[in-house]
């Protein structure tokens, strides 16, 4: 009976429309997050931290880049029929985890956004597990049609197009993560406007109270912060989990709305945003442990700002309280905060630049690609 149901016609038809839109949602989903890993890896790290699970940045960084290109690969393979039977597998385990995990997510252990398709597409947890319970289903389908197969009966061309698959899947991943995403989806991109941004987005919203959710990462307890609130700077403390605008109608994320500069004195951000001409900003996570490459670039940056007259910062989510500038070549720039969540939106990266030009967002560079 299931050798006639693999043979009937109707069946291999639906199996390979199954197979199709299956590969399609992984290459789209895959792809919109491999040139994105710093999304993923906040999602990641989102997961954990409501399971209440630790795991050490370099793994969590490893998983998340090889999540991405895997998700990639597999819908490839599925597309160019290389190893159906193999991948089939593997579809129908990734698919009945996240299935699993999305219903937890939605229930159980709150998740605010799963990440599946990086900044393309921002679903709610039961959209997540929504679109999952219809993939596994799918996956079942060809599963069950390429069953009789043989798993590792890999061709000359198959085991070509496998390695290429995993070559470039990995390759756009990793190029991303050391550098910066392949297309920009986020609100700060080249050409935004944050001031002019900032203004639509609050015209848009029925309440301008912006909360802050944070989790105190010793404790695990959740605590709502206002804009105005300075102690959510502390990052070694506090660790982001969500942003809510409260309203009588409903609560939105408005990711530009977070833009919020201070130093010792007070708010700075539309001072900052304000600034004539270029404003350069030196974005990092610590401001002790900077590896000389990392120096030799922000100091040129910073010189070549005193050469043009142009205004330069410093930005961090590190607690101010013991220093007020940092010395790059002889160059003193003054130091800001910012949300660590903020600044990776803006910037996909430990350690950066940003520039302004009236406060627009004119160029952005991983240290790596800083010039000289």
């Amino acid at each position: 009976m299931a050798q006639n149901l693999r043979n009937r016609r109707w069946f291999r038809y639906l199996s390979h429309v199954c197979r199709i839109l299956f590969a399609l949602t992984f290459i789209v989903s895959g792809f919109f997050k491999a040139i994105d890993p710093w999304g993923t890896i906040l999602s990641v790290n989102n997961y954990l931290a409501a399971y209440n699970i630790s795991a050490p940045e370099w793994l969590v960084i490893v998983f998340s880049i090889w999540l991405c290109g895997a998700e990639l690969m597999m819908g490839c393979m599925l597309t160019f029929k290389v190893r159906i039977r193999l991948v089939s597998i593997f579809s129908v385990l990734s698919m009945t985890f996240f299935t699993i995990l999305t219903f937890l997510s939605a229930t159980v252990f709150p998740v605010e956004d799963c990440g599946c398709f990086g900044e393309l597409v921002k679903l709610t947890p039961w959209q997540t597990f929504a679109k999952n319970a219809i993939l596994l289903p799918m996956a079942l389908c060809f599963w069950y049609r390429y069953r009789p197969d043989r798993v590792f009966a890999f061709s000359k061309l198959e085991f070509f197009l496998m390695c290429f698959f995993f070559t470039f899947a990995m390759s756009v991943g990793t190029y991303s993560y050391f550098h910066l995403p392949l297309i920009d989806m986020l609100p700060y991109k080249v050409g935004v406007n944050i001031a002019e941004e900032m203004d639509n987005a609050q015209a848009q919203q029925t309440s301008e109270d912006v909360v802050l959710v944070y989790r105190n990462r010793r404790t695990g307890r959740l605590r709502e912060f206002s804009l105005d609130d300075k102690a959510w700077h502390n990052d070694n403390r506090w660790e982001w989990v969500e942003t809510h605008i409260e309203s009588d109608e409903h609560s939105v994320e408005p990711m530009i709305l977070e833009f919020y500069v201070s130093n010792a004195e007070g708010e700075k951000t539309a001072e900052l945003l304000a600034t004539q001409g270029k404003l350069y900003m030196l974005c990092m996570v610590d401001t002790d442990n900077l590896d000389e490459d990392i120096v030799e670039r922000f100091v040129a940056t910073a010189k070549r700002a005193e050469a043009e007259g142009s205004a330069i910062i410093c930005l961090t989510p590190e607690n101010l309280a013991h220093r007020a500038c940092l010395n790059f070549g002889g160059v003193s720039v003054p130091i800001y905060n910012i949300d660590a969540k903020t600044m990776k939106t803006m910037l996909r990266a430990n350690y950066g630049l940003v520039e302004l030009e009236n406060g627009t967002i004119v160029n952005k560079f991983n240290y790596r690609d800083i010039p000289y």
